[in-house]
This record gives C-alpha cells, structure tokens and sequence, in this order.
C-alpha cells in the first residue's frame, strides 16, 4: 500500500488539472450531461449521475450549472449542443501507450486535434484497440489527508471495499483504489465514516508499463500537457513508469 511510481502521471495530471478551476467546471458539466443523457435524470437511480453530483458539489459547482447540465442531458433542455463519450489511442515518445478520454460535439474536430498533438510532439495515434489492452478501469478516490491517522484510514479504507490505498509523503490525499464497479459504493462508505471526498472518478490503470528516462518522462509529460489544455480532453492515462530518481531529476 505504500508508493506506486506508475500512479505518477495520474498525480502529475491532477496537479496540472486542479490549478484549473474552469476545466474542472467544464469537465464535470459535461460528465453530468452525459451521464443523464445515458440513464436518466434521476440521481437513485442513476449512480453515474450521483457521482457526478457529489464531485459537482465538491467542487462548488454552481447549482444552476449543475441543473441544467442534467436537463440538457436528458432533453428538456435544448440549446443546440450534443455531448459523446469518444477515446483515442496511440504511443509518445519512448513507445508510451496512450489511452485519451474526451467528451465532445464535435467528433472531426476533436479527432483532428488530437492526431495533431500527437505528431507534433513525437508521438502517433493509432487505431481503437491498439493499446486499450494495456488498461483496466479502476475507482480512483481522493481524500484529504490531513489531520487523518494513516493507519486507521487504511483499514477502514478496506472495511469499506477499497482495493488498495495508495499512501506518499508529504502528499495532501490519500489515493483510495477500488474496482470498477465499486466505485460509487466505497466513496459513500468513506463519507458515512466521516471522511472528506475530493474527488471520486474511474480511471485507466496500466497493466503493462514502460518505465523511462528524465529525458523521455519530460517529453511524454509535455504531451500529456498539450492534451489536457483541450477542452474536450477529460482524461489521459499512459504506461509511463519513473523510479524515485527519475522523479527527482524532472522535478528539478
């Protein structure tokens, strides 16, 4: 339960995601309407949807954006926009395998941008299913870690249904890892004991990971950067691995 280096790009990424507040709106309206979109605008019945609310509020969303994202996705509001759910695939540089989630109303826009960031910084797109093998969805769940016992947290962590915890020092969260489908019920079981969520979303762990040098982690994470400033990037998810040193070096 200690350290995973190949967690580094998800923090990396969320370091990068968090200082902007306004892609942090963009995202989660667009989760909301999707996910009333695909099952209804009725957050009991929809744990998608309850999700999204939760992290919409922890987020401070305003509550009228967060009302008709909803009604947008489940058609009483018409404003002329169209979200879907599509993924890009491809390798950057050092032969990292990319795996790229985006919400978007317009699909040739988006393809065109994305195969552009990816020739012009070292990298190649490639075909649906390329590297999809690479990655599982997992839970990923944040929370706060100060003035929280390590410990304590870790085991009730577990009683909850976590999979892993994944601790480092000096980090302000602790890293809660659940499967899948146990996303939803382990973020409540974690607030029912009284624990602060930051954020609760699935994500894509690699289960085959390349590991690099300073050289090629910067140029992967300028590339990753490139991705996320698109507005209908949601997510991005590669097999970068870095050591403790490797780590250092870029951080320098």
């Amino acid at each position: 339960m200690a350290g995973h280096s190949k967690w580094a790009n998800i923090r990396h990424k969320k370091a990068k995601e968090d200082a902007k507040r306004s892609k942090v709106f963009t995202k989660i309206i667009k989760e909301l309407t999707i996910a009333a979109k695909e099952g209804g605008g009725d957050p009991t019945g929809n744990p998608r949807l309850a999700l999204a609310i939760e992290n919409a509020k922890s987020c401070n969303l305003p509550k009228d954006n967060m009302e008709r994202a909803i009604k947008r996705g489940t058609g009483e509001l018409d404003d002329g926009s169209s979200f879907e759910e599509v993924s890009f695939e491809g390798y950057g540089p050092g032969g990292i395998a990319y795996f790229i989630e985006a919400t978007t109303d317009n699909n040739n826009r988006t393809v065109g941008e994305i195969r552009h960031i990816f020739t012009k910084h070292g990298g190649n797109m490639g075909t649906n299913g390329s590297v999809a093998f690479l990655f599982e969805q997992k839970g990923m769940i944040q929370v706060p870690s100060e003035g929280i016992d390590e410990e304590e947290f870790m085991l009730q962590a577990i009683d909850a249904g976590a999979e892993d915890v994944i601790v480092e020092e000096n980090a302000p969260f602790y890293m809660v890892v659940t499967e899948r489908t146990a996303l939803f019920a382990v973020r409540n079981n974690l607030e029912a004991a009284g624990y602060t969520i930051e954020q609760a979303e699935l994500v894509r762990e690699a289960t085959t990971e390349t590991k690099v040098d300073a050289e090629t982690a910067k140029a992967n994470f300028n590339m990753i950067d490139k991705f996320e400033e698109n507005d209908d990037v949601t997510n991005v998810f590669t097999n970068l691995l870095m050591d403790d040193e490797t780590m250092e070096a870029i951080n320098q």
